[in-house]
């Protein structure tokens, strides 16, 4: 198979960037149920949880803008202009609560609801337009999250960076945290200043979070009796490029954070599909975002880690961004959502086709 980067940055169908190749609408049939349901687990921080605005036609960037004035996205509306509903993808988003319990955001076909939308919606129609087996988008997230700390892989080890003080201008050697410790790093040599919280809490709780939907298959699809999770998808990156230890580590923890899904979701070939942060280029000099936008494009590249060949794959989102950060939330631009959630689920089919080869 050839390079996955590559694939998805020059043989998906983009015409241009911004203008995905259109789907076609939902027929309106629902999936086999005697067929397991595949399962497609959404995990990041806000750029995954979504913040695209869905309303105001008059609004550039907006949802009903892009489809009624800017003709993108046609399979999302029928002749009437009324949003399509599909009957064989389900899309569930569930989150943490304030009091620590699991809330429920989502739980319904997938359609265009509420106010804002995430990736999910590209996602969910790549992935029920090329399945015949029921789908289930299921998002299990929060924002401001770090890889290198609240989402920190399971069994992960403590490990020293050397840094720059920026006060001192002096080089400082810290610890950053290993699983389960409750400082996020400290200077070596120093007790750690222990927080209410640890590192890997979020990872935690997402998980906790997903397995108990699954184990309630029929209160989210309803009619399903089985399932197979088959894959993954993040999009999560910022809040790592605050510290050059958690950039500079973000390779590793991603080698570790494929392991420990495929292994919590009884998965051990379960596909795995991320994006890169929008602002930032293949050009862009050094720096934290840099260090995480290489190993974001190193986790897809055989040669670096041929125990994920044909199993991982990088979407290159820079191009398919509408302008703004992650942390702006892409300026809500719903484009950026749409754009990057179809390359992500054309990015999960390819990669589902590459068993059958």
């Amino acid at each position: 198979m050839r390079h996955v980067i590559l694939a998805i940055l020059f043989s998906l169908g983009f015409a241009r960037a911004d203008e995905p190749k259109p789907l076609p609408r939902p027929d309106g049939k629902p999936a086999d149920l005697t067929k397991p349901v595949k399962v497609f687990i959404l995990m990041g921080q806000s750029n995954m949880l979504g913040m695209g605005k869905i309303k105001g036609a008059d609004k550039a960037g907006t949802l009903e803008h892009a489809i009624k004035t800017e003709k993108l996205y046609p399979f999302l509306v029928d002749d009437a202009g009324t949003w399509t509903v599909r009957q064989d993808v389900r899309n569930v988003r569930v989150m943490v609560s304030r009091g620590g319990g699991m809330g429920v955001h989502n739980n319904e076909w997938m359609t265009i609801k509420g106010n804002t939308i995430g990736p999910e919606i590209g996602i969910g129609h790549e992935l029920g337009n090329a399945l015949s087996e029921p789908v289930l988008i299921l998002k299990s997230c929060i924002g401001n999250r770090a890889l290198g700390w609240d989402l920190l892989p399971p069994g992960s080890a403590r490990y020293e960076y050397e840094e720059i003080d920026p006060k001192t201008k002096k080089k400082v050697t810290y610890v950053y945290a290993g699983s389960g410790d409750k400082a996020e790093r400290w200077v070596k040599g120093e007790e750690p200043k222990e927080v209410p919280w640890y590192a890997g809490k979020q990872y935690d709780d997402d998980v906790k979070n997903a397995k108990a939907v699954l184990e309630k298959l029929g209160v989210y699809y309803p009619g399903a009796t089985k399932y197979e999770v088959a894959g993954f998808l993040w999009w999560q990156g910022e809040r790592d490029t605050g510290r050059e230890g958690h950039a500079a580590r973000y390779e590793h923890n991603l080698v570790n954070l494929i392991k420990s899904l495929r292994k919590d979701f009884n998965a051990p070939d379960g596909k795995f599909v991320l994006a890169t942060l929008g602002e930032v280029r293949k050009e862009d000099p050094t720096g934290n975002a840099k260090l995480i936008f290489d190993a974001m494009m190193n986790i897809s590249d055989p040669a670096k880690h041929p125990q994920f060949k044909g199993t991982t794959a990088t979407v290159y989102s820079h191009p398919l961004s509408k302008g703004g950060s992650g942390n702006s939330h892409y300026n809500g631009d719903a484009r950026t959502y749409m754009n990057v959630g179809l390359a992500m689920g054309r990015a999960m089919v390819e990669l589902l086709k590459s068993e059958t080869k």
